[in-house]
């Protein structure tokens, strides 16, 4: 397992731009899947942008075009750039690792973003 600390949200205006940051405590080039997952208030938690430890990256739909996921295996840190954000792009974003996107074995605590219209 590995701890995982987020960094980065806010209140932005819808338009606007956020960078998430989530620091590992450890080496991050050997774990095969990380990424971003959020969960907005009565919804279920949804996988925002994941990368591998190749750097083949995946997108929700909803964020595509919009959020960029870059990992820099030096500073053990995942980010994820949100650009042109949405009041639905608001909700609680946690980063995760594991070996796969449906198989975690850690999470971070959470970092609210609320995007206001």
């Amino acid at each position: 397992q590995v701890q995982l600390v987020e960094s980065g949200g806010g209140l932005v205006q819808a338009g606007g731009s956020l960078r998430l940051s989530c620091l590992a405590s450890r080496s991050i080039s050997n774990i095969n899947a990380m990424g971003w997952h959020r969960q907005a208030p009565g919804k279920q938690r949804e996988l925002v942008a994941g990368i591998t430890s190749g750097g083949s990256t995946n997108y929700a739909d909803s964020v595509k075009g919009r959020f960029t996921i870059f990992r820099d295996n030096t500073k053990k840190t995942v980010y994820l750039q949100m650009n042109s954000l949405k009041p639905e792009d608001t909700a609680v974003y946690y980063c995760m690792a594991g070996t796969s996107w449906s198989i975690v074995h850690s999470w971070g605590q959470g970092t609210q973003v609320t995007v206001s219209s």
